[in-house]
């Protein structure tokens, strides 16, 4: 992307729903996907309407036993982009309580395949497909944690399926009930096609059984490693999950930093995890960490509650670069420069300085969601703003 310049606001385009996924940007194209389980691809320099397409109703969110999305619920989790075979992959919530797996064609959307990826036994009407989907080793991976409030019995699942369709594979966390797989990052894939989540709080237990817990399975579902802080009991009682904001993954320096509501940043190895307490290094870096956070070299940004957080990462030892007073709970992207963010209490976009934190430009998007976060890509940056996607031009 061109350095930073002085942004304006390029476009603004309403759609039918609200956005809590992350757009996607392909090929000069804005994907967004909506609550109201319609996907929409945009011109990315207009704003205009490419194509829409409706998978069918959400599920009314009165229905329901808790949950804190409403008036309805479809499409949640981010969905995921593969520009060679020009397929998009997206998960929908569907009437009757179906989590339905849509790939569509980017082209024109219509619908290539659907299959219904609700794992066997489970209650779907409890389960919430709210993290990223993933696409490594001729998969898509879907992960499936629990409703806001953590009612009835839900299980954390990586779902794995076919980008061609296909039997699916599960993983499920093997607490009796909770330890869901919810960071709205969702998995993340290393080079070989490791799969790397991180579960909630799990149900009361004396045996460990990979509640908050970093998790390593292989490309087909089978568990390699894993690591959990040595205070997972009191993590579980106090709902204080380390999955809050997914797992980063440093493949030059082979490690993984992961925190969550705690505010401790772990730095575990990636090629073995280290189990109950095997952490290389741990330290204290904010008051609690939700959403999703992003990396470049040795950096990682984290969006914590009261405020951003730069860490400087080595293979043996984290520190605090610097620490931002806004924005607060804003899942961060690096892009032109700089590090943007949207914190969803105000509805204000902001791009700090990467070295320093300083605010360098904001916008009001007039309303955000729980865990908005924006993508970049060709002078752009593009954020949603509930139920509607504004795009600024970032360049001079």
């Amino acid at each position: 992307m061109p350095s930073l310049g002085i942004p304006h606001q390029a476009w603004r385009a309403a759609v039918d729903g609200d956005v809590y996924a992350s757009p996607l940007i392909v090929a000069g194209h804005v994907l967004v996907a909506t609550e109201n389980n319609t996907v929409y691809s945009l011109d990315l320099f207009s704003g205009a309407v490419v194509w829409h397409r409706n998978l069918g109703d959400p599920v009314d969110a009165s229905t329901l036993p808790c949950g804190d999305i409403g008036p309805v619920t479809g499409i949640t989790g981010t969905p995921a982009a593969d520009a060679v075979s020009r397929r998009l992959y997206v998960v929908a919530f569907l009437r009757g309580y179906h989590h339905v797996l849509f790939t569509l064609s980017l082209t024109d959307g219509s619908v290539v395949a659907q299959q219904n990826v609700d794992p066997p036994d489970s209650d779907p009407s409890v389960q919430q497909e709210r993290g990223a989907l993933a696409l490594g080793t001729g998969r898509v991976y879907i992960p499936l944690g629990g409703l806001y409030g953590d009612c009835g019995n839900y299980h954390g699942y990586v779902v794995a399926v076919p980008s061609t369709g296909g039997a699916p594979l599960y993983y499920r966390t093997p607490a009796a009930r909770e330890a869901g797989i919810w960071s709205p990052a969702g998995p993340t894939i290393d080079s070989a096609g490791a799969v790397y989540v991180v579960t909630g709080n799990g149900s009361a237990t004396q045996s460990f059984a990979y509640s908050n817990s970093v998790i390593q399975l292989s490309p087909d579902l089978q568990l390699r490693s894993f690591f959990a802080p040595a205070n997972w009991r009191s993590l579980d009682a106090g709902d204080t999950d380390l999955g809050s904001a997914g797992a980063t993954l440093l493949p030059s320096l082979g490690v993984v930093v992961a925190i969550g509501k705690e505010g401790v940043a772990y730095l575990l190895r990636a090629d073995q995890l280290g189990a109950v307490g095997g952490q290389i290094a741990s330290r204290s870096v904010c008051a609690g960490a939700w959403g999703g956070t992003a990396s470049s070299g040795p950096m990682v940004w984290v969006p914590c509650s009261d405020g951003l957080v730069a860490l400087s990462v080595s293979q043996t030892t984290i520190s605090i670069a610097w620490k931002a007073s806004s924005p607060r709970l804003g899942s961060p992207i690096v892009a032109a420069g700089a590090v943007w963010a949207i914190e969803p209490e105000s509805g204000r976009l902001y791009a700090l300085d990467i070295t320093s934190g300083a605010v360098l430009y904001t916008a009001d998007l007039g309303r955000a969601r729980h865990f908005s976060t924006p993508a970049a890509t060709e002078g752009f940056v593009v954020a949603p703003a509930g139920a509607e996607v504004a795009a600024y031009s970032v360049a001079s």
